[in-house]
C-alpha cells in the first residue's frame, strides 16, 4: 500500500461483515472505496479505508480471536459513539441511508439549534447523524 499523508481524525469501525457493510457505505453514503486488504483466511477484510465526502473512514472485520476471544462489533444496545455527516439535504440523506437498509431513529427535523437533523442505525450496529443548516428567512 502506497504511504498517503494523513491529517486529523479518521473514525475506524470494527463490524461483522466488512465486505457487506463497505457496499451499504457506498449505497447508502456515497463511500469510495479507496483500499482493500483481505486477512488471510481469504473472507475477512483486515482494512478498508473509504472516503465519504471529505473524510476518511476506516473499518475492518470483527477478529475476536486477536483479543482475547471478545468480539469488538457493535452488539444490541448500539454503539457509544455517532458518526455525524454535514450534507447538503438532510431528508434525502437519510431517505438513502433507509432505502440501502438502515433504520431509521430519529426521523429528520428542524432542531433549535438552526439544523436539520435526523439519525439512523446501519444494518451493522453504528449510528449516524445528518445536518444541513436552515436558513433563515430575510
Amino acid at each position: 500500500m502506497a504511504k498517503r499523508e494523513k491529517h486529523g481524525l479518521v473514525p475506524h469501525l470494527v463490524v461483522s461483515g466488512a465486505a457487506q457493510a463497505v457496499e451499504f457505505y457506498k449505497t447508502a453514503l456515497g463511500a469510495v472505496e479507496i483500499a482493500r486488504m483481505t486477512a488471510g483466511d481469504g473472507v475477512r477484510l483486515l482494512h478498508v479505508e473509504l472516503k465519504i465526502g471529505d473524510a476518511s473512514l476506516f473499518l475492518c472485520d470483527d477478529f475476536p480471536e486477536h483479543c482475547g476471544g471478545v468480539s469488538r462489533a457493535p452488539r444490541p444496545g448500539g454503539p457509544s459513539v455517532t458518526l455525524h455527516l454535514d450534507v447538503d439535504n438532510c431528508d434525502a440523506a437519510i431517505a438513502r441511508a433507509a432505502a440501502a437498509g438502515a433504520t431509521v431513529s430519529v426521523p429528520a427535523t428542524d432542531a433549535f439549534w438552526g439544523d436539520r437533523y435526523g439519525k439512523v442505525t446501519d444494518p451493522f450496529g453504528h449510528e449516524w447523524s445528518f445536518a444541513h443548516p436552515l436558513r433563515k428567512a430575510a
